[in-house]
Parts: structure tokens; sequence; C-alpha cells
């Protein structure tokens, strides 16, 4: 195990020259670096903050000691989802401990410093980190976004260890922040996927769950796919890939910015596991545990919706029918992305359907939807993966149109010859 050097503003820090909050941060973050072996500390030009999200006391009792020691970040700090919906109170269904423990948690960040974006999708605001820029992220769905879509460098970091970061600036140059961390260590190849496959988000989740299931913790790249493939897809397969798997950067062949060519990502040597149309349905059904084609439910936006996705939505809506009156419909997207759809027409679109917009928090984890509601669909892997264990409802996945369709119909649509392709 390397050395691990410390820099003498790293020193002067630990020893409180910079107050007892980052003192107490920095050990913490000294403390991971030593496990991992990282031979130094690396500044980091931003953090984005997974643990105001409440799980119980002791969250809550940390954020509220550190603002006690007079905590404050030291750099640009974006905020994860909550527990609650600030902007609609009760549509949350939570007893009034936990709705108050909730409102403390979030308000312990925002005092430190913190933007109140509450977003698993921070790279959708105006200040994304650049290419090659070292940043503290947590959230699986945005470190695999900003590693693999941005270029910027970031490890998993957890509760506790990305407030620590943001708070000291610091990160152990350790992981997915070295060069040899971010090399390939499994080919997908996927040049036996249809084009009209690929246009579709729902695909990607899918594609993602199973390069998640085959990389493991590694690093998946994947050959054979078309350019031009959207944020929103990419966004798709890495929330997936990084929920069936421990993934934290993947690469797309003539697509992401590291990936220019195989060999800039990969040795010849790589082993291959050529993708077909069959892997793709027989992991959609995986995925789909409701049984019969009803449909109480509709959930979209996870990760958030983004204001292409709002888009999409209300182009397929237009001046259709609503969604059935036994379907309701949740749509789960962050306060700056809604403002847009709503400058733009998008959110009244799926109003007028009879979609609920929230924000501030992600209905798979939250008890967001109605106590009554047993089957959902949804065009999320990371939703479908997730939301049996965590709120207890069957699931069936489809792409946003069948979503749609199925919706207004009040049962499942399935268009087949899509996933035959």
């Amino acid at each position: 195990m390397a050395d691990l050097a410390l820099s003498e503003e790293d020193e002067a820090m630990l020893d409180g020259a910079d107050g007892p909050a980052a003192q107490l941060c920095l050990r913490m973050v000294v403390a991971l670096a030593r496990v991992r072996g990282a031979p130094r500390l690396l500044r980091v030009a931003s953090a984005h903050v997974d643990g105001c999200l409440y799980h119980g006391q002791a969250g809550l009792d940390f954020v509220e000691w550190i603002g006690e020691l007079g905590g404050r970040v030291a750099v640009p700090t974006t905020l994860n989802v909550g527990s609650l919906d600030l902007r609609h109170p009760g549509l949350v269904h939570a007893d009034a401990e936990t709705t108050a423990n909730a409102r403390r948690l979030m308000a312990g960040y925002t005092a430190l410093g913190c933007t109140p974006t509450w977003t698993c999708a921070p790279y959708q605001l105006t200040h994304r980190p650049s290419f090659g820029t070292h940043v503290a992220w947590a959230e699986s769905n945005a470190i695999v976004f900003a590693n693999s879509v941005l270029g910027a460098r970031t490890d998993r970091y957890g509760d506790f260890l990305d407030i620590g970061a943001a708070i000291t600036g610091r990160a152990p140059d350790a992981g997915l922040h070295r060069d040899a961390n971010r090399r390939a260590t499994v080919r997908l190849d996927c040049a036996g996927l249809s084009r009209r496959l690929l246009a579709e988000d729902a695909a990607w989740g899918v594609l993602g769950h199973l390069a998640g299931r085959v990389a493991g913790s590694g690093v998946p790249v994947l050959t054979g796919v078309p350019d031009g493939v959207t944020e929103d897809r990419l966004k798709a397969f890495g929330a997936a890939a990084a929920s069936s798997g421990g993934v934290g950067l993947f690469h797309v062949v003539g697509v992401t910015p590291e990936a220019p060519s195989l060999s800039a990502v990969a040795t010849a040597d790589l082993p291959v596991h050529e993708v077909a149309a069959a892997d793709l349905r027989v992991i959609r059904d995986e995925l789909t545990t409701a049984r019969g084609g009803g449909i109480d439910a509709l959930c979209l936006g996870t990760p958030h919706f983004s204001v292409t996705e709002f888009e999409q939505l209300a182009g397929l809506l237009g001046d259709g029918p609503p969604f059935h009156p036994d379907v309701r419909a949740w749509v789960t997207t962050s306060r700056a992305v809604l403002a847009e759809a709503e400058r733009l027409g998008y959110a009244e679109t799926a109003r007028a359907a009879g979609a609920r917009i929230v924000v501030d928090t992600c209905s798979y984890i939250t008890p967001v939807l109605d106590t009554d509601v047993r089957t959902a669909m949804t065009n999320s892997g990371k939703w479908a993966w997730y939301a049996p264990g965590n709120i207890g409802v069957a699931v069936t996945l489809g792409s946003m149109a069948e979503c749609v369709a199925s919706a207004r119909a009040g049962h499942l649509v399935r268009d087949e010859a899509l996933w035959a392709s």
C-alpha cells in the first residue's frame, strides 16, 4: 500500500486551521484514502451529496452536528433527492415524525451551503463539470453519468463521505479518478440490435441492466452502436448498469468522450459478450414482475425526467385522449427541469392527460404512490429493478410509447415487434 502524502494545506486542515468541521471531515477523507491506497488527495471542483435522503436518526444527527461545528462547503455542491416534495406538501404519505425529520435533514444540508437542487440528475443543470475535471459525486446514476458521458472523474462516494469531500474540497486519488482504472474490462457487441430498438430509452435501460450483470463493478464498453445516441439513452443505460451491477463508468465507442475508438479504452484481448434482441427480451421480462395485463399506475422519471423527455411525452400525448380513469400517473423531475417544461408547455400537456408531477424526491424510494396501487408501468430499468422491493408494487417495463398507450387503454399494450427486432 502506497504511503499517503499530504500537502501543507492538508496538514493544516487536519490540525484544525479551517475549523473543527473541516478537521473532522478531512479525517474521514484521509481514512478512506488510506484504505484505498491513494498516494495523495485531490482537489475537487464540485460535489453532489446523496445523504439528504432520510433513512434514520443517525443521518440527521450527523448533518446537524457538522452544522453546529460551523461546517460550510468549500466547493459548489448540489443535493440529491430528499424524502419529501417540498413544493407539494402532503404528496408523500409519511407520518408526522418522519416528515418533520426529513424536512430537518434537508434544511441541515442547505444550511451547510449546499444548493437545494433536490435531484438525482445534477448533470441536467447548467453547471456541469468539464472533461477531465475531478469531482466528488454521490448517487450511482450521477456518478456513472459524470464519468461516462461528461468525461469528468469521480469515484463512488456514499453518505457522510460525500459531504466530507464537499466541506474539505478533497477526495482520495484512487478508483475512477485514475487512468488505469478507467480502461474497459468487457466489451458488449451490440451490432446485432436493430436501430429501431436502440431508438427506445427503455431498451437502453434493459441493455444497461444486462451490462451491469456482465461487468459487475468493472467498466463495460459498447460497440456496434450508431452515432447520435442521446443523453437520455445514456442516462437510462448508466442508471440501470449502476443498479444491477456496480458500474461507475462505461464507454460507447464513437459516442462517449473517452472512446473515439475501441483501442483508446481497451486492449485487443478484451472479453466480448455479443448482445441479441432475445437477450433484451429476457431482461425486459425478468424486470416485468406484474402478471396479467392490469395497470394501476404509470411512473416515469427515474432518473429524473429531462426537458427532452417531457417533450417526447407531450408529443405522444398530443391532442389524444387522457389516461384511463383507473390509471394514476406520476412523473418525477427536478425543480429546474419542471420550470423549463412549464415554460415550454410540456408540463401542462402532461397534467391535462392526468399526470401528477413530483419534484424533490423519487417515487421508488418514498411513499408517493397511492396506497392501493398494486401494479405500475414504467420505462425505467432502474425503477423496475428497485420498486418491487422498496415500495411493494409489481412492475411492467416498456417503452414510453407503450407506457402512454397502456395508461390510456387501462391495460397493457405491447409492441412486440419492437422487442423482436
